[in-house]
């Protein structure tokens, strides 16, 4: 690793339940030099992505926040899915999850609750593995092939436990299902006594770049109800697909097809 990326190392180190680390404790775990760490700390916490407080250590700082709000109120994705998302709810009480690919793993960014019958364990912020609930498992299914092997070996017993077979062909014949069908379905994987149902977003060079999903409070839906509710989720996503790739010149292109979402399904 250059040394940009020896630093970067510090920050996957507040990416799991531990969000305090003294600086004996980075040193220990990471094997810096102790002029080295020190250089590092001092730009991480000048810039405001980690702050060092008495008795505790360093923790993240206040620029993650920032940083945060900035992206919910500017990120293009965001943007273009919240009101197809609030739409989606309305009429389907639910709660609609916005999902991108992250590393390995798939990060929720953004949520529209239209339920208060219960509540996701998929928040905002959070990460899960590309093999658990429906809004992880479509992005999966359009990753290249050497990727998705990659994933399969790295744990085959979760991917068995994920529904997606016991073997490599097996997998790659369930995505090769959920692409052909241009949605995913699972029941209970993420939060109990639901059922997810999910499609893809796509970039402008046709890369999966996430996933949307709504995820309701019922189980072993009827395949009438499941062909209502995926073609609902199914439009959405395209819509979204279609927003972010086009250019300035047709933001208006997609008005009609917001406007008629209430009519399918």
């Amino acid at each position: 690793m250059n040394s940009l990326e020896r630093m970067i190392v510090i920050l996957d180190l507040f990416e799991g339940d531990r969000l305090e680390w003294t600086l004996e404790d980075m040193q220990a775990r990471l094997g810096y030099t102790r002029s080295t760490l020190y250089r590092y700390l001092k730009v991480l916490t000048d810039t405001g992505l980690l702050t060092s407080l008495p008795e505790v250590g360093y923790t993240l700082g206040p620029r993650v926040a920032e940083l945060d709000y900035a992206m919910r109120e500017r990120d293009p994705l965001i943007s273009a899915s919240r009101p197809v998302m609030a739409e989606l709810v309305s009429d389907i009480p639910g709660i609609a999850l916005l999902c991108r690919r992250y590393r390995n793993r798939v990060l929720c960014v953004h949520q529209e609750q239209g339920t208060e019958l219960f509540q996701s364990n998929y928040e905002r912020g959070l990460a899960r593995p590309l093999v658990q609930g429906a809004a992880s498992r479509i992005i999966l299914a359009h990753l290249p092939s050497a990727q998705v092997r990659k994933i399969y070996e790295a744990d085959p017993q979760a991917v068995q436990v994920a529904g997606l077979g016991a073997s490599l062909n097996d997998m790659r014949a369930a995505l090769r299902a959920m692409r052909q069908a241009g949605f995913d379905k699972t029941e209970s994987q993420v939060t109990r006594g639901v059922t997810g149902v999910a499609a893809p977003i796509f970039d402008r060079r046709s890369n999966v770049l996430g996933s949307l999903s709504l995820t309701i409070g019922e189980d072993h839906l009827s395949d009438e109800r499941l062909a209502q509710i995926a073609g609902r989720v199914m439009l959405c996503a395209r819509i979204v697909t279609r927003t972010i790739a086009r250019d300035r010149a047709e933001m208006g292109a997609e008005a009609p097809l917001a406007a008629g979402l209430r009519a399918v399904g």
